[in-house]
């Protein structure tokens, strides 16, 4: 599969690296003469040039591509190379071949245009990447804890939580995966991601230790499991309150969108906003009428009013600034207000382990959770998420169907006998409401037709799996 990216900032480049860890054929085309020599170290073919000309596309084989993905930092450009790429594609080919075409896009306008179908019409937009709900849905999970360093969602409930191993882990440290669940009440964790200094990442398996200051993945269903997760490997636990109350700073497109999401987690909403036109917007608007939230124009960096709305009285604060470092700022500040939770949807991604360092409880990079929604729509063929984990980068999960060619469906997950390579993180089936519900997977679990199973492997053995799935 030849895929071509357009953009070669930190989507587009790190889009690039985890697709050619895939084995994947990738080109990377940017008008950047910088970003072409960042990304020539990838064994991928780099080409310097404009994504919205039309012998730059043939010039990178457009016509054996599958996929084109449109990654800078310009929805404008990204729309026009999505149309252009068709176009060219449909020349080279005669009409016979087809393109998927990706659209990173920041404006809401343009994924309003690509619900109602329009922007595939006058664009050819097959595909609309806008990060905030994911980064938002990763961010609310990630403030459960003070302890984890990454929430990826899987659907119905499902979780994989990241976190350190402390010495403290008595139960599991120096100990097999074996070992350690006999010592383990209610059973171990199941760990699907494992990472030590100095060593590759890696799927683990029974025989293999746990270390302090390991890093790890584990597979879980429901927030209310973190708890229990964090005790077992040395963290402490703090409970989350069931009616959370949460001072948002910013009321733009990412503090809007915040606001809604914790008032229908049942939470008291604060927001205050330092532009009037924004904050008089959010007060007429449907979500500023709702009961629960309130709304104050003036300086989230004023000491005095975060004391006249009584900041320390708030569970959550979090900063929704287009400006990175004015959102630390502001956290910070509230942090040392008495705030015992504070979080951030980050630009930068190399900020991202800075603020932690800080004191700030969870950060998420929008960029990482574009790179894997891309992902997720170029494996558009499996029927859930798709996640490089951040801290074991050389581990992803997928989500694969069971379907009748799939010769293990009616047989328990032991007798399937999947790879060693591979370890089976979930179980998901829909129940008699039609909705889908994670099960834990055991050796006697049965693996039933139109079953899906999210599975944790290298990256490079993606093919072989999809293969034995007959996807």
């Amino acid at each position: 599969m030849r895929i071509i990216i357009g953009g070669g900032g930190r989507v587009g480049s790190g889009l690039a690296r985890a697709l050619r860890s895939e084995e994947k054929d990738v080109v990377l085309v940017d008008n950047d003469a910088r970003a072409v020599k960042n990304a020539q170290g990838m064994d991928i073919l780099v080409l310097h040039g404009d994504i919205t000309q039309r012998k730059k596309f043939i010039e990178a084989g457009i016509e054996s591509a599958e996929v084109y993905v449109a990654a800078t930092n310009s929805d404008e450009r990204n729309i026009l190379s999505c149309a252009l790429a068709k176009h060219v594609h449909a020349e080279e080919t005669k009409g016979k071949g087809n393109l998927m075409t990706i659209c990173r896009v920041r404006n809401p306008m343009f994924v309003d245009e690509h619900k109602s179908g329009r922007l595939a019409k006058w664009a050819g937009v097959d595909h609309v990447v806008h990060p905030v709900d994911g980064a938002i849905e990763r961010l609310m999970s990630g403030l459960r804890s003070s302890s984890l360093t990454e929430v990826i969602p899987f659907e119905a409930d499902a979780y994989i939580v990241e976190l350190d191993v402390k010495s403290e882990a008595g139960g599991v440290v120096h100990r097999t995966l074996r070992d350690s669940g006999a010592k383990v009440e209610g059973g171990m964790p199941l760990i699907v991601g494992l990472k030590r200094d100095g060593m590759i990442g890696k799927v683990p398996g029974a025989d293999d230790q746990i270390l302090p200051n390991d890093r790890i993945a584990i597979a879980t269903a429901g927030e209310s499991s973190f708890n229990r997760i964090l005790r077992i490997f040395g963290h402490e636990a703090v409970d989350f309150p069931d009616k959370p109350k949460v001072a948002i700073f910013g009321a733009g497109l990412i503090g809007t969108r915040l606001s809604k999401a914790w008032l229908d987690a049942n939470g008291k909403v604060t927001v205050v906003e330092r532009d009037l036109e924004k904050a008089n917007n959010l007060a007429g608007s449907d979500i500023g009428n709702r009961s629960g939230i309130e709304i104050i124009h003036g300086d989230y960096q004023d000491k005095e009013l975060l004391a006249e709305i009584e900041i320390s009285s708030h569970d959550i604060a979090i900063s929704a600034l287009d400006d990175d470092h004015a959102s630390i700022a502001a956290a910070l500040l509230a942090s040392d207000m008495g705030v015992e939770r504070t979080g951030l949807i980050m630009y930068d991604a190399d900020l991202v382990d800075v603020v932690r360092r800080m004191g700030i409880t969870f950060s998420v990079d929008r960029k990482r959770v574009a790179i894997d929604t891309i992902l997720a729509r170029i494996h558009s063929e499996l029927p859930g998420p798709y996640a490089v984990l951040s801290s074991v980068p050389d581990v992803i999960g997928i989500c694969l169907p069971v379907n009748d060619n799939v010769k293990f469906a009616g047989k328990t997950l032991k007798e399937a006998s999947l790879p060693e390579w591979c370890k089976v993180a979930f179980i998901q089936r829909r129940n008699i409401h039609d909705e889908w519900e994670t099960l834990r997977p055991s050796p006697s679990k049965t693996i039933l037709e139109d079953d899906r199973l999210t599975i944790f492997l290298p990256p490079d053995r993606v093919d072989d799996l999809e293969k034995k799935f007959k996807v």
